[in-house]
Parts: C-alpha cells; sequence; structure tokens
C-alpha cells in the first residue's frame, strides 16, 4: 500500500479490492458493544480541517479510534491558523508532535500534495478544492459492491454539479479503474470542458439517460463554491435535473439512489425520494468509517497479529 492517499489515480484495480475487502473485515466491529480494535494502538491520527465538514470529519475520526489510535482534531477556527500561521508551518508543527498520519480537507486544490512534501507522515486527502475526495469515492465503491456481483460495465450517473464536485472526479476515475462506467449528466455549464479526457459518457438530459442505469448518483449543488450564475435559478435546476419520484419511475427496478451528502432536498433530489428503500444514503455513511478505518490500517501497517491476540483474548473471556 502506498504511503499516501492523494488521489484514487493512485490506486490499482488490486490495490482498490484489498481495501474493500479489508474494509468488510472491520464492518463487523462496528456492530459489536465494545467497538474497538487494538491495531494502531500508539499510532496518532491528526484531521487537519481547514473547511467545515461532519460526515468526513467525524467518520475519520471513528475509524482511528476504533482501531485504538490516538486523535487529535484541529481546525482552522479558534488556531494559529487564525493568527496567520501558514499551511507548511502547522504541518512542521505536527510534525514534530510525532503524528503518525494527517488527514487534510483544504480549500486549496493541491494542498495535501504539498502537505506530503513537507513532513514524514502519511497524508491522506479528505477533500481539496474542486480537485478530488478519494476516501468518498472508495466508500461508494464499497456500498456499491454490497448491491451488485461485479462493477464490470457497471452504469453509473453522476448527476449535478460536476464542475464544482471533488466527488464526482474521485468517483469517475474510481469506476474506470474498477471496469465501471460512468456518465456525466448536468447542464453544459455545470460539465467541466476537461470532463471528456476523464474516460467518460456525458449528458444533458437526464431521463434518457436513467433508463440506462443501475446507480443514479446525485450530486449536491455546491452553491458556496460558485462565484457567478450556472443556471437561471434553484426551480428551473430542480425541474430539469433534480430527482423526483416520476423521474425514479424511469429508473430499472434493480437501480439504487445515492448521494454524498449533505442534501438539499427539493433541489438535487425531492424530500421523498431520498427516503426511498432504494436509497441507500445512509448506508454510505456506515460503509465510510469501515472503509477509512481499512485506509489508516493498510496505509499505516496496522498490527495483524496484535489484533489477532487481542481478538483471541477476547472471544476467550467471552
Amino acid at each position: 500500500m502506498n504511503k499516501h492517499l492523494l488521489s484514487v489515480r493512485d490506486l490499482s484495480r488490486e490495490e482498490v479490492v484489498r481495501i474493500l475487502d479489508t474494509a468488510e473485515s472491520f464492518r463487523e466491529v462496528g456492530t459489536r458493544v465494545i467497538k474497538k480494535v487494538p491495531a494502531l494502538r500508539g499510532r496518532t491520527v491528526v484531521n487537519l480541517f481547514y473547511e467545515n465538514s461532519t460526515r468526513t470529519r467525524i467518520s475519520f475520526e471513528l475509524a482511528a479510534k476504533r482501531l485504538s489510535a490516538d486523535v487529535i482534531n484541529f481546525s482552522a477556527s479558534g488556531s494559529s491558523v487564525a493568527k496567520g500561521e501558514s499551511l507548511k508551518d502547522t504541518a512542521l508543527t505536527l510534525e514534530a508532535m510525532g503524528a503518525d498520519a494527517i488527514v487534510i480537507r483544504h480549500s486549496s486544490s493541491g494542498a495535501p500534495y504539498a502537505l506530503s512534501s513537507w513532513v514524514g507522515a502519511s497524508v491522506l486527502n479528505a477533500g481539496d478544492g474542486t480537485h478530488e475526495h478519494p476516501t468518498q469515492a472508495l466508500l461508494d465503491l464499497f456500498t456499491m459492491r454490497e448491491h451488485f456481483a461485479s462493477f464490470e460495465g457497471l452504469r453509473v450517473g453522476i448527476v449535478g454539479d460536476v464542475r464544482h464536485s471533488r466527488v464526482a472526479r474521485s468517483l469517475a476515475f474510481a469506476l474506470g479503474t474498477v471496469g465501471g462506467q460512468a456518465t456525466l449528466v448536468g447542464p453544459p455549464t455545470l460539465i467541466p470542458p476537461e470532463a471528456s479526457g476523464w474516460g467518460v459518457e456525458v449528458s444533458h438530459d437526464l431521463d434518457e439517460v436513467l433508463p440506462k442505469l443501475d446507480v443514479c448518483y446525485m450530486l449536491r449543488v455546491q452553491r458556496e463554491r460558485q462565484r457567478q450564475q450556472f443556471f437561471p435559478s434553484v426551480r428551473e435546476y430542480a425541474r430539469l435535473f433534480g430527482l423526483s419520484r416520476a423521474r425514479v419511475g424511469r429508473l430499472p427496478e434493480h437501480a439504487i439512489l445515492m448521494h454524498p451528502g449533505p442534501m438539499n432536498r427539493g433541489v438535487e433530489i425531492e424530500s421523498e425520494v431520498a427516503d426511498l428503500p432504494r436509497a441507500v444514503i445512509t448506508d454510505q455513511v456506515t460503509n465510510g468509517i469501515a472503509v477509512r478505518m481499512s485506509l489508516l490500517y493498510l496505509i499505516l501497517g496496522g498490527d495483524a497479529s496484535r489484533a489477532a491476540e487481542a481478538e483471541a483474548k477476547e472471544a476467550a473471556g467471552a
């Protein structure tokens, strides 16, 4: 396994499968009364978040704690960053404190790459600007694998604000690695010109694409990242590209609905649709913990023998 996880493009198909298989073994930990294994005892994981986050930050924190690692949560507000400290100086401070892994989310694309050149710790990209969000793509693949026998030929429609979505980029690249086929769907203004080089199909007609899909993956409209008006109105966007109950009826019966969260109910997805049984949005959240446990374990070289020994003692005590 690589020392860092900066992009899903750094992973081979075999490495992706290994991550997902390891996550499968860790998922059971979350169902126990005591939700811990000692695999990373004595290791320190720092969550370095320069952007607001709920799901990703808590997911990484839970993943590290369930592996018995020590966790430090760092946010830009209320820290030396607010006093003008640079990312490099913050990184060197964390390095001096003995961090083994740094999980970073930053508004600037490429920040994790810079961080990895400054520190000896492993760096995991938790989202950088509009570049990538590799752990989200991996948990999405894990969730899809629960419903489909193979990724080969799996048809996934990624719908909405692709231009500003790091999730869309990572998922499109990851699907290409494992043999799936992604179709980007949205208004022309929200499909980046470089998308044609991602190995994906592009469409501006959601109704035409829906009957061909195995997975309908809705993206949040990221109005906080939009510096200009990319569509006439929210109402018009919802009419043309929102997932309504009527549109769900155009999907094959086996198709599932996904969303990275947080959702804008009533914009990219109707509230009723988000709560349908075929919507696996909460499963994505649950699976995110197991996938991030897998990544931390594999990247930090978790002590499998120690974990197995503790498991045996626990079973004997029971």
